[in-house]
């Protein structure tokens, strides 16, 4: 599958600036770039239904520690 990416002159500067110093593709940065956004949102939602569950459960922890 393929996505067109939009950059605007400053970021397109940037990304070719990185990927010439890095000896990288601009697609690779990229895709890792994207890959690292995904990886992040997926832990802030792992942390978010973690704290959600210690919330939901708490009074039965509570109880069952006594």
């Amino acid at each position: 599958m393929t996505m067109t990416l939009r950059l605007d002159e400053a970021q397109m500067e940037a990304l070719r600036w990185c990927a010439e110093r890095e000896g990288r593709s601009m697609r690779e940065i990229a895709a890792a770039a994207v890959e690292e956004y995904l990886r992040r949102a997926a832990d802030e939602e792992v942390e978010r239904l973690a704290i959600e569950a210690v919330r939901r459960w708490k009074p039965l922890l509570d109880r069952l520690a006594q």
